[in-house]
């Protein structure tokens, strides 16, 4: 097999759940977000980051969120939005919320994601430990939801697509799981 720096990168990411209280050194940020800016897109670069590392605000988005999960019917996300102990940043001092402009006539889903993982990469990259976060977009469903995206400046007529958070390990990082197998089809 060829391997290469950025194989072996994107090998060892994984998602890291236990974060240390310090912030991240803002040139591991902005190398973060270059990466995203040069992900694929489909043409237009119509997309946003918001970078919030203010904690009481943080704080407020796993609130929100949680609030939403309790009314879901999902038995999961019920569990987890009533579990006071449960934080769906898991304690990362920095979120990145990728939103994109939904008159954009092509779906944003594959673009933002497109960025995302490039920023996952790149966090790796730099040693820094990171976890796409599903949970934390709930808050945007939420009676705050309007006034959160007014306070984030997410611009209007964008949507919140994906997040991350983004800090320093507390611990090492998990191992890789073993790939299932007959997930490739080969027709030549």
């Amino acid at each position: 097999m060829i391997t290469n720096e950025t194989l072996k990168i994107i090998k060892q990411r994984r998602s890291i759940r236990s974060y240390k209280d310090e912030q991240i050194k803002d040139e591991e940020l902005q190398t973060i977000l270059e990466a995203g800016l040069y992900a694929p897109h489909a043409g237009d670069q119509a997309w946003h980051f918001t970078v919030v590392q203010n904690r009481e605000l943080l704080s407020r988005l796993n609130l929100a969120a949680k609030e939403v999960a309790r009314q879901m019917e999902m038995e999961h996300f019920k569990q987890l939005g009533s579990d006071e102990k449960f934080d769906c940043l898991y304690g990362a001092p920095t979120l990145i919320i990728v939103s994109g402009n939904e008159q954009y006539p092509v779906p944003l889903d594959a673009d933002c994601a497109a960025a995302m993982e490039n920023m996952l990469i790149a966090a790796e990259s730099v040693g820094l430990g990171s976890c796409w976060i599903y949970f934390v977009l709930m808050a945007f469903y939420s009676p705050q939801g309007a006034e959160l995206r007014k306070e984030l400046k997410i611009p209007e007529g964008y949507r919140p697509y994906d997040s991350a958070v983004f800090g320093y390990k507390k611990g090492p990082a998990p191992e890789a799981p073993e790939r299932k197998p007959n997930l490739i089809t080969y027709i030549r």
